[in-house]
């Protein structure tokens, strides 16, 4: 839990942010964001998680139909706290030699957030250019991840790519990108 110094100085932190970039959320206001957050502290912790490593959030929309404003980590690269993970736990207990710390759903789901999904990261990419040197892991289709593998994506060459590789494997540019619905 957080205390009420970290709960205002984070406040602050994403109220500045949300001033500053008005293009990811136009026909929101920072009271209606901040009211619905206040009364959901276990939010905010998690938004604080996501601002502890790196992941810059931001509000960028609001989905009407689960009355949810919707918050994505909108750093220019993979947040540098979730770098080096696997995909997912089964592929962090398979590797024998070199084993990751973490494997990104294992540490989404510790920070009480998603992985972006393929059509949530292509959107986010609408905002501006965002992995032109790093890799992010995306929410991978149970079919592909059977088969061992796992999905990232990127930006290179003035565009957006959706990779695949091994679900175990890890680099040092590689993490993901969180969402939360608040």
């Amino acid at each position: 839990m957080l205390n009420k110094n970290q709960i205002q100085d984070l406040l602050i932190t994403l109220k500045h942010r949300f001033e500053t970039n008005m293009q990811r959320h136009k026909n929101l206001s920072w009271e209606k964001i901040e009211n619905k957050l206040l009364i959901q502290t276990e939010k905010l912790f998690s938004l604080f998680k996501m601002e502890q490593t790196g992941g810059e959030p931001d509000c960028i929309g609001f989905d009407e139909k689960t009355n949810q404003i919707i918050f994505v980590d909108c750093s220019k690269e993979t947040p540098k706290g979730r770098m080096n993970t696997c995909y997912d736990d089964e592929a962090l207990e398979s590797r024998k030699k070199f084993k990751p710390e973490k494997s990104a759903l294992g540490l989404a789901k510790e920070m009480g957030i998603e992985i972006l999904t393929e059509v949530e990261y292509h959107h986010l990419q609408t905002f501006g250019e965002f992995d032109n040197k790093t890799s992010s892991w995306i929410y991978t289709p149970e079919e592909v991840r059977k088969l061992g593998g796992a999905l990232f994506g990127d930006r290179r060459f003035g565009r957006v790519f959706i990779y695949h590789n091994g679900a175990e494997s890890y680099y040092s540019v590689r993490g993901f990108r969180g969402k939360l619905l608040v």
